[in-house]
């Protein structure tokens, strides 16, 4: 039975990891190699589409672009999310239910549906092309996600912690911060998963919502056209190097992951 479980398991990895080692396969070949034949390996292995990667403005530019952005959506849909889920939480009031269930509507809606009315927005106040508002429009899905997975992780923590803070004298910013965020730690790590993940694979609205300056990762991949043909070398870096960030966050929220998981609403 072991034998059967590590073997499934090894054909799982194998499964998983093949699409990742041939992105990296490609990404160090050119693209006469690439479109030579069939190779396991690279025959002349070369870094020249990483130099694209990193030397050429349009690239570099676009994947700093996408780090902002994704940093300041993670960053401001916890501050919204936190004392909202804690307000679900711990308080019961008219419609309470109800407030909580449309939340998550916003969250099922496809991106599509919110394009128009962003796109019209943006370009009227002059966001439109700023990391900003990518960020801004994430959070319509990032936020109410939070808001769930942070009232779960809330709820498990006995109501008489609060009342014992207030009577040792602590105020509630005092009590919120000091006592009552580390412990939900596991719960911040997960929502700064899944918010991170959300808005740095997100397509459709960073796109749209930018031309030139504050153009993502995602949208420089989709142009890579030109009259040579598609740059297969080059968008294979760029697919690697837009792994890293990913791979970076999951190492370090490993553990509240993990804790997510067995814990709260995840």
């Amino acid at each position: 039975m072991t034998l059967r479980k590590s073997l499934v398991m090894l054909l799982y990895l194998l499964f998983v990891l093949v699409p990742i080692y041939w992105l990296v396969n490609m990404s160090l070949k050119s693209n006469r190699e690439i479109l030579g034949g069939l190779t396991l390996w690279p025959t002349a292995p070369t870094l020249d589409n990483y130099r694209v990667i990193f030397t050429e403005p349009s690239w570099y530019t676009s994947y700093l672009n996408s780090l902002t952005y994704v940093s300041m959506n993670v960053v401001i849909s916890l501050l919204v999310a936190l004392p909202a889920a804690y307000a679900f939480s711990r308080f019961r009031f008219l419609g309470d239910k109800h407030m909580f269930f449309w939340l998550l509507t916003n969250r099922m809606a496809p991106p599509a549906v919110f394009l128009l009315p962003f796109f019209q927005l943006y370009s009227a106040v002059g966001l439109f092309d700023t990391p900003i508002a990518v960020a801004l429009a994430h959070c319509l899905f990032n936020v109410p996600l939070a808001v769930w997975i942070l009232e779960g992780f809330m709820s498990s923590v006995p109501k008489e912690i609060d009342e014992t803070a207030y009577i040792d004298g602590y105020t509630f910013p005092k009590f919120f911060v000091r006592i009552f965020l580390p412990m939900i730690r596991p719960g911040i790590g997960v929502t700064a998963f899944f918010c991170f993940m959300f808005s740095w694979v997100e397509l459709l609205l960073a796109r749209t919502l930018t031309s030139v300056d504050a153009k993502p990762i995602v949208a420089q991949m989709t142009r890579t056209v030109s009259a040579a043909g598609i740059d297969w070398g080059v968008l294979a870096a760029a697919g690697v190097v837009a792994l890293l960030p990913g791979v970076a966050v999951i190492y370090f929220v490993r553990n509240h992951v993990a804790k997510g998981f067995a814990l709260g609403r995840v």
